[in-house]
């Protein structure tokens, strides 16, 4: 999915003509006012810059998703450890799906800024194009988080009991639970294909969306709870499973000897550091439109008026621009959060900390020096 960004308001410059009376005049008025309202919609019209910002969003996107891959398909080949092949097979699984998932919902925000937007008045009239794109950000956003959450599920595992954990997870398996979850949230996508909800144009007529802000019916609140409580239930799951896996690591290091062989430990705490922060990231990013979804089907199928529905609109651009980075920043997790650049990163603090340790130590006897000269002089 690809952020929305700048625009300008303006009506619509294809009015008839009207003749230099008064009457004139007022009649004028009263259709542009009639266009530039009807359905409490304002025309908007991308702008350069706002193209721009696409751009630069995409190909960071792309970019980000292809030097992630690279490096955990690497670690892969070179991995022997089957919890730790496991886990990668999973994160590299989510990078390609965050990948493809960029790739194609840019591409076709990116055809609708370049357009020029779709209309208001058209909003209800989707046509293949919008039923992709609204099919293609149901799917590529459950996967992520589906994943997240079996991911999780498979790190608390294997830390809490090892044992059942090298005997129920192979490579097998993880690729069959990969499968089903791709399968789940395609199931959840298509439904509109069978009636059983719809996708619309949305505001400003730069992408789609399940239907939440007008027209609302029964099938399109269920869709739309459906989509939100599978998102948030699998961010609940990830950060229970998250929760015990830590407090387990952190556990088990105040219990380890001193001089003990932990270099085991290290890889868990490792695989639960980047879930962690992928959990984090998927928080922050998905939350909000997962929850403003549901506030705006909700409100509108009660029947509120479009006044009421408005600031629903706003939010709602919000959420799917904060769900876009959730794409481009998933990839950084596995760049930053490797255990190589966070002992990079100890070791510098490290230093830093002896250094001003030393600063310290250099300066607490000369100030105690002099003190005791004062004393002296006393």
């Amino acid at each position: 999915m690809l952020a929305l960004s700048h625009y300008n308001s303006s009506a619509s410059p294809l009015l008839p003509g009207f003749s230099n009376a008064s009457g004139g005049k007022v009649e004028a008025r009263v259709v542009v006012e009639g266009l530039s309202q009807q359905g409490n919609h304002t025309f908007v019209q991308p702008t350069t810059s706002g193209i721009i910002a696409v751009i630069l969003s995409m190909t960071l996107g792309i970019v980000s998703n292809i030097v992630a891959f690279f490096i955990l398909a690497n670690a892969y080949s070179l991995q022997r450890r089957r919890t730790k092949a496991t886990f990668l097979l999973f994160a590299s699984s989510l990078v390609v799906t965050d990948f493809i998932g960029h790739v194609i919902s840019g591409a076709l925000v990116l055809r609708l800024y370049l357009s020029g937007g779709v209309h208001p008045e058209d909003f209800d009239d989707s046509d293949g194009m919008c039923q992709f794109l609204g099919g293609s950000m149901v799917f590529f956003g459950l996967c992520p988080l589906f994943m997240g959450s079996a991911m999780a599920a498979e790190r608390c595992l294997g830390v809490t009991k090892p044992l059942l954990h090298s005997s129920l997870v192979t490579k097998t398996r993880t690729k069959i639970c990969l499968s089903v979850i791709w399968l789940a949230a395609l199931c959840v996508a298509m439904l509109p294909c069978f009636q059983l909800g719809s996708y619309t144009y949305q505001d400003p007529g730069t992408w789609c969306f399940i239907k939440v802000l007008s027209d609302t019916r029964e099938v399109d609140l269920a869709l739309v709870v459906l989509f939100s409580g599978l998102g948030l239930t699998s961010l609940a799951v990830a950060l229970v499973c998250n929760t015990i896996s830590g407090v387990t690591l952190v556990l088990a290091r105040l219990r380890r000897q001193p001089g003990s062989h932990h270099s085991a430990k290290s890889h868990d705490i490792e695989m639960v550091v980047q879930l962690v922060g992928i959990m984090v990231t998927s928080c922050i990013c998905w939350s909000p439109l997962l929850i403003f979804g549901l506030m705006s089907v909700i409100r509108s199928y009660a029947g509120s008026t479009g006044e009421d529905l408005s600031s629903y609109k706003s939010l709602m651009v919000m959420g799917v621009r904060l769900a876009t980075w959730n794409q481009i920043l998933d990839p950084w997790v596995y760049i930053l959060l490797r255990r190589t650049v966070l002992r990079k990163i100890y070791l510098i603090a490290k230093c830093q900390a002896g250094l001003r340790g030393n600063v310290i130590g250099r300066w607490e006897p000369t100030s105690s020096h002099s003190s005791e000269k004062k004393v002296n002089q006393v």
